[in-house]
């Protein structure tokens, strides 16, 4: 999964996870009531700051905060683009 952008400074470019459509009972979730995921997949980062290198690489899977980051499409697709200091971690 390549993309043409490449973030700045601290900045992170997440792909966030798909929401669930269904519930464990096999429920549909309609797309009003679906939940913002919080979690996702690092595509991109940027270099850093000069007193702070970056944590995170591509690659891999990320929690972030509820109201993180600015919302963009690119290439047709949903992306995230945040702080580092805005991922709340990194999953297994």
């Amino acid at each position: 999964m390549s993309v043409n952008f490449k973030p700045l400074a601290d900045r992170v470019l997440v792909e966030p996870v798909q929401a669930e459509t269904k519930t464990a009972s096999g429920i549909i979730i309609p797309d009003t009531a679906k939940e913002k995921p919080q979690e996702g997949t690092v595509v991109a980062v940027g270099n850093g700051k000069p007193d702070e290198p970056m944590t995170v690489k591509v690659g891999d899977r990320v929690l972030y905060g509820k109201y993180a980051g600015s919302e963009l499409k690119l290439d047709g697709k949903d992306y995230l683009i945040v702080r580092e200091s805005d991922l709340l971690g990194i999953i297994g």
